[in-house]
């Protein structure tokens, strides 16, 4: 049967979004079908008509015939290979790797080679280990489809992956917004806070490509450069492309926070006001008459130096203010937005506005930040604004 199936290798090209240059390439099986027409190789590796040693068999073929050409290529650019998950758990010998012994006969430099993990059923002791050959011998190691599965975590705490590539599923479903963003974004932070490198994969619109900027991603892959192909491209092929679209990502970026910084603005004013009637008795009905529709306030309460909650929650809703008395006593001492300005004081930086992180407020399910000031020696204020995309 082996005979009769011939696979030959293609190759995706992997952009840089800081040079605008062509870096590297990602290997991928090809075959012809009944009407002799290219197409991906994936459903035949997943079908149950081959056997496993059929299967090992023909990915090492391509994967020869796919180094084989690389070593052609004179440039610093690198080639990723992919290597399932399920080969690794199939493997007898933790020393028997081909893919060395490929690269050693055909004299390429290991610094330019990728090693892509795919799927995420592995034997975790036995991935560490392989994955330590493979670094040993200067090959670096990208987790393939960051996302899609159930252990994707315990894969990156085992192996310690130098690149990340983002599912392209779940990329696609993020660039549209909502949970799916946060969670992209999320990623590209725990890539960012490991030292991995981030490529974002199946990057078809400018839009796509201007998303994964907004994410931090280094490298992009897709069709909006090129489809995997027989030849190699020269590297400053999209370079122009690439220059545009940072062009237009920074346009549209400065554009956007300036008016977010603009309604900060409007917002601080407001809380410093407000600072200023909380330093007596107050009237709600007063502050009603106050331009709160126009701002993002949310509410606000006061605390003690201790963190603990002084006061109830004055939530404002249709123009109206509202008084919840439940959170009286909660303490609030271990938030970061809490202790950074306690921190902030005893540095001799005083008056400042402490802001935290975006997160997703339970009572209203908006999107909100917690800002804090101090009001007085004994008291902080703490105001939760809607925090805009």
């Amino acid at each position: 049967m082996e005979s009769t199936i011939n696979l030959f290798p293609h190759f995706q090209p992997i952009v840089s979004v800081a040079n605008g240059k062509i870096i590297g390439y990602e290997a991928l099986a090809r075959q012809l079908d009944a009407n002799n027409k290219i197409i991906s190789a994936g459903a035949l590796f997943s079908s149950p008509n081959l056997d496993e040693k059929q299967r090992t068999e023909l990915d090492r073929q391509v994967r020869w015939q796919a180094l084989q050409k690389f070593a052609e290529l004179d440039s610093n650019t690198y080639l990723a290979i992919n290597i399932s998950a399920a080969w690794i758990n199939n493997l007898r010998h933790l020393n028997a790797l081909p893919t060395l012994k490929m690269l050693e006969e055909l004299n390429i430099d290991r610094q330019r080679i990728i090693i892509e993990i795919t799927e995420d059923h592995a034997d975790l002791n036995k991935l560490k280990e392989i994955v330590k050959r493979y670094r040993k011998q200067g090959l670096r190691v990208a987790l393939d489809d960051f996302g899609a599965g159930s252990s994707q975590l315990q894969r990156v705490l085992a192996i310690h992956p130098d690149i990340i590539k983002i599912d392209m599923r779940l990329f696609k479903q993020a660039t549209k917004g909502g949970l799916a963003s946060e969670v992209v974004h999320l990623m590209t932070r725990l890539g960012k806070r490991t030292g991995c490198q981030i490529i974002c994969e199946g990057v078809e619109t400018d839009e796509e490509f201007l998303f994964g900027l907004s994410c931090g991603a280094q490298f992009m892959q897709g069709y909006l450069f090129s489809p995997a192909q027989a030849e190699f491209k020269q590297p400053q092929l999209y370079e122009q492309h690439i220059i545009s679209l940072r062009n237009k990502f920074l346009k549209n970026t400065v554009t956007k926070l300036q008016t977010k910084v603009a309604a900060i603005n409007t917002t601080k004013e407001l809380i410093y006001r407000l600072s200023e009637v909380l330093q007596g008795d107050f009237n709600l009905n007063e502050l009603a008459s106050w331009n709160f529709a126009q701002s993002d306030v949310v509410r606000f309460y006061l605390c003690d130096n201790q963190g603990n909650q002084l006061s109830p929650d004055f939530s404002f809703l249709e123009n109206q203010w509202f008084t919840d008395p439940r959170k009286i006593g909660f303490n609030w001492s271990w938030r970061p937005y809490f202790f950074q300005l306690l921190a902030l004081e005893a540095a001799g930086d005083r008056n400042r506005i402490v802001t935290s992180e975006r997160y997703r407020d339970f009572a209203s399910d908006l999107l909100c930040k917690t800002l804090s000031l101090r009001l007085d020696p004994d008291r902080i204020l703490l105001v939760d604004i809607v925090a805009n995309e």
